[in-house]
């Protein structure tokens, strides 16, 4: 499975409706949306308002990425918003399991998040309860940074406990994915590619999602 997720933390905001439309009409699989509260994360981006406006247009799911504290008590709201996909960091919950449980109790795929300093075993009693597993592959809060080469690795050793306990699982990588080391990503064992800057300061986005995907 090969799928792109272009993350709209990098689209432009004076007219986030043309990129969306954009992405629409791309090869691309889903959006990506980073939720950002300031205080899990240094940056703040947008809450539920917006991805309410994102998803009247938006023709392909949405995949909501929340990095903020406590994010078990906001799962209603994004079901309500309009999220699909809805991502929590282990490092941000207290109650992992419960979190996960009620993400799939309002009807959407749930999943966790790893920072990059962050080992895989400690997902070893609840990566079962997911549909996705999200790495991040440089240190969140900012677009634009640098990859971190460890996270090769760790996808190896992700896909390992997903073939032992939860097949169905997707792996999926954010931070630094650019049309370089997306053959590296795929072929570690990564199902999902979440790629900011690469495709929207491209000259042509929509080429790019196609190169991503090859």
């Amino acid at each position: 499975m090969k799928l792109i997720s272009p993350s709209l933390l990098s689209a432009d905001f004076g007219n986030l409706q043309h990129d969306i439309e954009m992405l629409n009409g791309s090869d691309c699989d889903w959006l990506h949306v980073d939720v950002m509260d300031g205080l899990f994360v240094p940056n703040i981006s947008f809450g539920q308002p917006v991805v309410k406006h994102i998803k009247k247009h938006a023709q392909k799911p949405l995949d909501v990425h929340l990095m903020i504290m406590d994010p078990g008590r906001y799962v209603a709201d994004f079901k309500e918003a309009g999220a699909d996909i809805l991502t929590v960091h282990y490092e941000a919950c207290t109650h992992l399991d419960r979190v996960l449980h009620a993400i799939k109790d309002a009807g959407m795929k749930c999943g966790v998040v790893l920072n990059p300093g962050t080992s895989v075993c400690l997902l070893e009693d609840t990566v079962q309860l997911c549909d996705v597993v999200l790495l991040m592959s440089v240190n969140p809060g900012f677009g634009g940074q640098k990859f971190i080469e460890n996270t090769y690795s760790k996808i190896r050793q992700l896909r390992q406990l997903c073939d032992q306990k939860n097949p169905a699982c997707m792996i999926e990588v954010d931070g630094g994915v650019n049309t370089e080391n997306a053959p590296k990503l795929f072929a570690a064992g990564a199902d999902v590619l979440v790629a900011g800057n690469a495709v929207f300061r491209s000259p042509n986005p929509c080429e790019t999602i196609k190169q991503l995907k090859k």
